[in-house]
C-alpha cells in the first residue's frame, strides 16, 4: 500500500476537531487496516527502519521536534506499545516521560508546570506515558482541584473547562515554536481490559502488574469514559490531533501506532542540513592530509570498500524505487 493511501486510511482514527468524537461509537475490536499479526509484525519492520532513518535526520537538522502522548485506561497496553514499537528509535534525542501522582512540589505550581520541564527540544522525539490530560481525566471524575490549594478567585466549577482551553492555547504555543504535539488514546473495552487483570492474576510473572486499586478505580468506567470523550472533544486540532485507536488486540494496536508514528515523522520530512561551499573546501585539504597520512594499502582497501558499499546502497535504492512507483501504479 502507497504511503499515501495508509495516511487517508489512518484518518478514519484521527480527530482533528473536524468532526465529533464519540466514545460509544469508536470500536475496540476492530483489524481492518491489517489482515492478521503475522502481516502486522512485517508492516512494524519496515516502519522501524523508515523511523530510524527519519530519526536520524530530524537529529541532525534539529528544526523541530515532537511529543508522541500516550493515554489510556488501565491495562489497555501502554507500556508495551511503547517498548515495542519505539525500540527501533536511538536513545539519543529520545526521552520518555512517565507522569504518576503530582509530587507535593507539582502541586505548588500550575498544572502545566511539571510537563513543560519534558518538552523536548527541536530534533529530540519525548514519548508521554500519561500527561497533562492527567488533570482533566483522573482530575475531573475524582473531583482532585478541590482538595487541591488556589487562589480564592478560582471558581471550581469551571475548572476543567479552564484546563481544556489552556491545554488547547499550551499545544498551540509548541507547535509554534517548532514542537507538535501527537495524541494517542489506546481505546480498550471493558471486557478486555477484565480479561487483562484475569491475566495479571493468573500469570506470576505478570503479578506485579496488578493492584486491588486497579479493580477499584473501574468502578469509574462510565466516568472515565466521559472525561475521554470530552477531553478528546475539547482538545482536538490539526496542530495536535488525537488518534483513537482499537485496543483489544495488542497486535493490531501496536502496528496502527507504528503507523501513526511513522507517518507523523515523514510528514515532518527532515532532512540533513546541506554543507557549504565553504565547508566542502575545507573537507577537500582534510581529505588530502589524512590520506598522506594512511599507508597505500589500507588507503586503497578503504576506496575499494567505499565504492563497493556505494553501489550496493544505489542498487538498493533502485529497487525500493521500482517498488514504490509498482504500489502507486
Amino acid at each position: 500500500m502507497a504511503d499515501t493511501g495508509k495516511k487517508k486510511l489512518l484518518e478514519k482514527y484521527c480527530y482533528d476537531g473536524s468532526r465529533h468524537f464519540s466514545i460509544k461509537d469508536a470500536a475496540t475490536d476492530e483489524t481492518s487496516l491489517c489482515k492478521d499479526k503475522a502481516e502486522a509484525l512485517e508492516q512494524m519492520q519496515k516502519n522501524d527502519a523508515k523511523m530510524d532513518e527519519l530519526q536520524a535526520k530530524l537529529y541532525a537538522a534539529k528544526k523541530e521536534g515532537v511529543i508522541f502522548l500516550f493515554q489510556a485506561m488501565d491495562a489497555a497496553g501502554k507500556d508495551g506499545t511503547i517498548r515495542s514499537v519505539l525500540t527501533c528509535l536511538s536513545p539519543h534525542g529520545v526521552h520518555e516521560a512517565a507522569f504518576k501522582a503530582p509530587s507535593s512540589e507539582d502541586l505548588a505550581h500550575d498544572f502545566l508546570w511539571r510537563v513543560e520541564q519534558q518538552v523536548p527540544a527541536k530534533g529530540e522525539i519525548a514519548i508521554f506515558n500519561r500527561s497533562h490530560y492527567e488533570d482533566v481525566l483522573i482530575g475531573k471524575v475524582k473531583e482532585l482541584y478541590r482538595q487541591q490549594a488556589h487562589a480564592d478567585r478560582i471558581d471550581e466549577d469551571t475548572i476543567i473547562e479552564d484546563r481544556y482551553k489552556d491545554i488547547r492555547h499550551y499545544e498551540q504555543y509548541l507547535y509554534h515554536n517548532s514542537i507538535r504535539t501527537v495524541k494517542i488514546f489506546l481505546h480498550v473495552s471493558k471486557d478486555e481490559q477484565a480479561l487483562r487483570f484475569l491475566s495479571r492474576i493468573e500469570e506470576p510473572e505478570k503479578n506485579w502488574k496488578f493492584s486491588p486499586g486497579d479493580w477499584q478505580e473501574r468502578g469509574y468506567w462510565d466516568a472515565y469514559q466521559k472525561a475521554f470523550e470530552d477531553a478528546i472533544n475539547a482538545t482536538a486540532a490539526k496542530e495536535a490531533p488525537w488518534y483513537v485507536v482499537p485496543a483489544d488486540h495488542k497486535w493490531y494496536m501496536r502496528y496502527i501506532v507504528s503507523e501513526i508514528l511513522c507517518d507523523t515523522l515523514k510528514d515532518m520530512n527532515p532532512r540533513y542540513p546541506e554543507v557549504t561551499k565553504e565547508r566542502l573546501g575545507e573537507f577537500d585539504k582534510l581529505r588530502g592530509s589524512i590520506e598522506r597520512e594512511l599507508p597505500k594499502d589500507k588507503l586503497e582497501k578503504f576506496r575499494s570498500r567505499e565504492n563497493k558499499e556505494s553501489g550496493e546502497e544505489k542498487a538498493g535504492k533502485d529497487k525500493k524505487g521500482k517498488k514504490e512507483k509498482k504500489d502507486k501504479d
